[in-house]
């Protein structure tokens, strides 16, 4: 039998206040090591392992980090990057209950850098509440598992054209799937289903929807639990957009709500209410320039504009359109409460996801934006529609390309004052680097195309 390395009787200690004294918190949970972590603009999770009898110093005055070493934007002669632990994030591991992780905001000689995921969503939280709102959201995270040793499914017999929700699948990654889970809710996340995807080798876990600081802050250990786990069972985990040409890619599909108080103002009697449809305007029109953001890498538009899969679709979106209750879409709304955005893919970064969700949100408010040009009857099959049919006309196709789609995010005035000048740069900059590197690299399928010319 598999072992479980989420401990039985593990009891994960009340949630602390921003600058609660960690010292004191160690002590009293018997934690030795604390990783003090930041997500760079890459998504990249970076940490400082920080023995407990340092702590109090290290959330006095920061971790250091090299900035240059990471992907933000500065060179070898900037200063130290100095991480301050948020100590209402702390998570003590289930698995490693002498470890804790603490996410942290980054600042340079004192000034908050602008740049950093963590802090261009915490700018548009701000925003949201001085309109007197609180965004919740909830992610779909999938997410492969493969091979220790080599990038391949890890589950030889999984092999069924349509594999979505095969339980036998699903049952010989049980004991990973289960040591996951166990550990999410000790961590007071409240899983409440696991299901093996539509491709191979694929599945995904669901917890409960929150404030979206509290959400990207999941994310990001959620994503560091599924791989630290999956190591520990001797598989490897991968949120890659789309690691297998013949199979679905990695989505993570947001939910999305707007909140007043206890009041939902997304919600309304048979469908989701004015405020929401100006809302879901902007995302909607936003779409093709904030595409970058959440189809961030080379792989990501495999997913969006790759070919058919064996399952028959790729379940991802290729136009800016919405509907009801339809997965076909780039937008569904499944209930009168909230819509589900479909566009992002395992690559995007937990922070930056929300934080364009809220920017074009509330652009489109501001701008009374109009969603209804492209939406369609709930009966619409949107893979079917070939382009060139009139039923397109109006609706806007997304990027083909990261190059493209990154022009877009960089032409976009409005994205660029919502989102702040500073991120703008580095996020583009860092961006055209990566398609740079793509198309200085030599494929096989060019050579293979090519040699005999």
């Amino acid at each position: 039998m598999e072992p479980c390395f989420t401990r039985p009787n593990f009891s994960q200690g009340a949630k602390l206040d921003a600058k609660a004294d960690l010292s004191e918190a160690a002590k009293a949970r018997g934690i030795d090591f604390f990783l003090v972590a930041f997500v760079d603009l890459r998504g990249v999770l970076r940490t400082k392992m920080v023995p407990a009898s340092a702590i109090k110093q290290i959330q006095r005055d920061g971790a250091g980090f090299a900035p240059a070493a990471t992907w933000l934007d500065f060179g070898p002669h900037a200063a130290d990057l100095l991480v301050i632990p948020d100590a209402s994030t702390l998570l003590q591991v289930p698995f490693s209950p002498e470890l804790a992780i603490v996410m942290g905001d980054c600042f340079i000689e004192g000034k908050e850098v602008a740049q950093s995921p963590r802090a261009v969503l915490k700018a548009q939280i701000a925003e949201a509440k001085k309109r007197g709102y609180v965004f919740k959201s909830g992610v779909e995270a999938e997410f492969f598992l493969l091979s220790s040793d080599k990038d391949a499914i890890s589950d030889s017999r999984d092999t069924q054209s349509k594999p979505c929700y095969d339980a036998q699948s699903m049952m010989r990654r049980y004991a990973l799937l289960a040591d996951i889970v166990k550990t999410l809710n000790a961590c007071g996340f409240g899983v409440y289903q696991t299901d093996h995807e539509d491709a191979n080798g694929q599945f995904e876990i669901n917890w409960h929807y929150q404030d979206c600081l509290t959400t990207a802050d999941q994310h990001v250990f959620f994503k560091w639990a599924v791989k630290t786990l999956s190591e520990r069972h001797g598989f490897r985990a991968t949120f890659m957009p789309r690691p297998f040409s013949n199979l679905s890619g990695n989505g993570c599909h947001i939910h999305c709500s707007l909140w007043a108080g206890d009041k939902n103002v997304f919600e309304a009697s048979d469908t989701i209410s004015d405020l929401a449809l100006q809302f879901l305007g902007g995302v909607l029109a936003k779409a093709p320039s904030y595409c970058a953001v959440t189809n961030p890498t080379v792989n990501s538009f495999k997913r969006l504009n790759g070919a058919a899969t064996a399952s028959g679709y790729t379940w991802s979106p290729n136009r800016v359109s919405w509907s009801g209750n339809n997965r076909s879409h780039m937008v569904r709304v499944p209930d009168n409460d909230r819509f589900e955005l479909r566009l992002a893919d395992g690559a995007v970064n937990p922070y930056l996801l929300p934080a364009v969700m809220l920017a074009c949100g509330f652009w489109g408010i501001d701008t009374k934006a109009n969603p209804h040009k492209c939406n369609f009857p709930a009966d619409v099959n949107m893979y079917e529609i070939p382009d060139g049919s009139p039923k397109l006309e109006g609706i806007a196709s997304l990027p083909r390309n990261l190059l493209d789609a990154t022009r877009a995010l960089e032409g976009d005035e409005h994205l660029t004052a919502l989102l702040g000048a500073d991120f703008m740069r580095a996020f583009v900059k860092l961006q055209k680097l990566e398609w740079t590197e793509f198309t200085a690299h030599l494929s096989s399928w060019e050579v293979s195309q090519t040699l005999d010319c």
